[in-house]
């Protein structure tokens, strides 16, 4: 995965590059979509973009990555299942998007083993926040693996696979699913 280092030449080459994806995309077909035509407008050489990103789907799979970073943290609703509830809704609609299942597919398709991982870091986040918050109230809670594999693991397969198929009747059962299965550090059995 391409690391920028902070800040510099670097970092301003991928903020240019990135916003000339973003804008070529809202103006262009997707298949019109060209390394040299992102690099004119980034203002940069297409060899910069080859060296960097190899090919135009690392190139995309970056920039919708960056896009999936969460801006702000998960909604604080009181309680855990409420703070669950409202981030597995959010997170559907998202990417349950023609939007945001394009993100997904791109950043699924790359090569790079780090970029997809990256997108497991991200939710596991998110879960350890929720988590954080529901233990500062004093909330029994389940550990985070519990809630990446009965929560948002089903979430990323039906968006994936059959994301029309979803409604809130079963986010609401994987979220009561995944906190039944009781607090942090308690031994889970396996059925």
């Amino acid at each position: 995965m391409t690391t920028p280092r902070p800040g510099g030449r670097s970092a301003r080459i991928q903020r240019a590059v990135h916003h000339a994806v973003r804008e070529l995309e809202r103006e262009l077909p997707r298949e019109a979509l060209t390394l040299p035509r992102i690099a004119e407008r980034a203002g940069v050489t297409p060899s910069t973009l080859y060296r960097r990103w190899g090919n135009l789907a690392e190139l995309l799979a970056d920039v919708n990555l960056e896009s999936m970073r969460p801006d702000k943290p998960p909604a604080d609703t009181g309680t855990l299942t409420g703070d669950l509830q409202a981030w597995s809704e959010q997170y559907y609609e998202e990417l349950a998007s023609r939007p945001g299942q394009r993100m997904l597919r791109d950043v699924l398709a790359s090569d790079d083993a780090d970029r997809r991982r990256c997108c497991s870091d991200l939710n596991r986040a998110q879960m350890q926040t929720i988590l954080q918050r529901a233990h500062e109230r004093g909330e029994a809670a389940p550990a985070v693996e519990t809630l990446m594999e009965r929560l948002v693991a089903p979430l990323i397969y039906y968006l994936l696979y059959d994301a029309e198929a979803v409604d809130r009747s079963h986010l609401e059962r994987w979220v009561e699913e995944a906190v039944s299965r009781g607090p942090a550090g308690r031994p889970e059995t396996r059925r």
